[in-house]
């Protein structure tokens, strides 16, 4: 017999996105239900930024051997790593970030929790299947918060023992010897990087020309430069697998290289063609995404909404974050309302990092753009932190010195991105942010330099560089 049950909003997915979501139903205290099918724990915790994180640490504590010796630190030489032992307190860590989420989750939703898989039977009404059975759901409102999972082509099916993916990554128990990644984007490459600066032998291969997710040619070329000194990166063409005797051959642009394992980071698709919308009645693109509002996350004209990785816009944390509020406040509103957009800003904790904030080196007005530079090698701090050569590069109105956005790669680039994105949020113009105080020495003093740069082509202000009359 299938049970039914009547609540005011029904949230599938326990990820970051449905529970901030459900942070607003529950202030607006309506009845819900929350929809999971396990393990219980955000992606970014599991799987995704946090468990990457503590690899890359794990790592450059490793690394700092090479630097030591420099610095009167003697034996480093004889140092040795137990590689094992580092992935164990990696997956440590990583279980630590899981298990909270996970708790949360538990203690967020209480009694309303509900595990199991859910599609839709109409727009409102969810079938739920759980272990003890069937349960319907009627709702005034539904938030769709299902989260993602790697995409894996087709073409690796017959070489599945030897792959894994990011969600499977922290799962295993030992390191491989050789490694090959297939996919350069921030999680490929993070990953890469740590893998290799750990020890392990890594071959990467992208389609792409750019790592990281980088858009700024300039950008990219440093880049490649500085980080393609850990491993060897095959850009530009298809990567290919064939089997060996022991392991896989990896083979892109004329190269092969046998590896032990492949690590398949060619990013992720949305869950949502998992819940049943065309026969519920919703209209799907070509890419089976429903039509919805990105300021209001409705879906169509029906009180349903869409938030996080699951409608595969802007697949951030911060991002999934913002969505579920937005979603979980309209869920409980007569009508919706149109919240405004963050300021787009991604990072790759490469170390050095790269970082992309506003708009994007392809996205720039064709006219009218001053791009102003900064080197690594100019910067002080920076010199400190690293030898290795990096570049800021700022783009703002030609006129107005509007800030559009900016791209780096450089030693704790991570701040320089938080830096600006606040000045882009709050449409600052590059006379304004030149005002702003740089301590000295700081990384950010690269984004005064790069502004210097811009103003110096602007129509010339009667004020000194960095001043502003009262």
């Amino acid at each position: 017999m299938t049970a039914k049950k009547f609540v005011d909003v029904a949230i599938i997915g326990a990820g970051t996105a449905g529970l901030y979501a459900l942070r607003e139903v529950k202030r607006a205290e309506k009845s819900f239900v929350l929809i999971d099918t396990g393990p219980l724990g955000t992606t970014c915790a599991r799987v995704g930024c946090m468990p990457s994180k503590a690899a890359l640490h794990a790592a450059q504590l490793w690394e700092m051997r090479h630097e030591q010796a420099g610095f009167g630190i003697e034996n480093t030489d004889k140092l040795a790593i137990d590689r094992r032992v580092a992935w164990k307190k990696v997956r440590e860590m990583r279980d630590g970030f899981a298990n909270g989420a996970a708790a949360n989750a538990r203690r967020a939703a209480g009694e309303h929790l509900l595990m199991g898989q859910a599609h839709f039977v109409e727009p409102t009404t969810l079938m739920v299947e759980t272990a003890n059975g069937q349960e319907m759901i009627h709702a005034k409102a539904v938030i769709i918060a299902v989260g993602s999972r790697p995409v894996v082509p087709e073409f690796l099916a017959p070489f599945k023992e030897h792959i894994f993916t990011t969600d499977e990554l922290f799962e295993i128990e030992k390191l491989p010897q050789r490694l090959g990644v297939l996919g350069l984007g921030a999680i490929g490459l993070e990953m890469g990087l740590a893998m290799s600066r750990m020890g392990v032998a890594v071959y990467g291969a992208d389609m792409a020309e750019s790592i990281g997710g980088i858009n700024d040619p300039e950008v990219n070329k440093f880049a490649l430069q500085s980080l393609g000194q850990n491993f060897p990166m095959y850009l530009g063409a298809p990567a290919k697998l064939k089997s060996a005797e022991k392991g896989v051959v990896l083979s892109a642009n004329d190269h092969e290289v046998s590896v032990d394992k492949v690590l398949v980071a060619l990013g992720r698709r949305s869950n949502i063609d998992q819940l049943n919308l065309t026969e519920a009645g919703f209209q799907l693109d070509t890419h089976g995404q429903p039509d919805y509002d990105r300021t209001t996350l409705q879906i169509e004209d029906y009180p349903v909404y869409v938030a996080g990785d699951a409608n595969e816009y802007r697949t951030l944390m911060h991002e999934a974050a913002a969505e579920g509020a937005a979603a979980g406040f309209n869920a409980v509103q007569d009508t919706p309302t149109a919240f405004q957009r963050k300021t787009p800003l991604s990072i790759a904790f490469t170390q050095p990092d790269i970082i992309s904030v506003g708009l994007r080196f392809n996205e720039l007005p064709a006219e009218n753009v001053i791009i102003g530079a900064a080197r690594t090698s100019a910067n002080g701090r920076s010199r400190i932190l690293t030898s290795l050569e990096g570049i800021l590069r700022i783009y703002a109105n030609a006129d107005t010195g509007l800030i559009y956005g900016a791209s780096m790669v450089g030693p704790r680039a991570e701040h320089v991105g938080q830096f600006l994105a606040l000045a882009i949020e709050q449409k600052m113009h590059v006379h304004e942010l030149l005002a702003a105080p740089y301590y000295h020495p700081v990384v950010e003093e690269m984004v005064q330099s790069a502004l210097q740069d811009i103003a110096r082509r602007m129509k010339p202000s009667s004020y000194p560089l960095g001043l502003l009359p009262v």
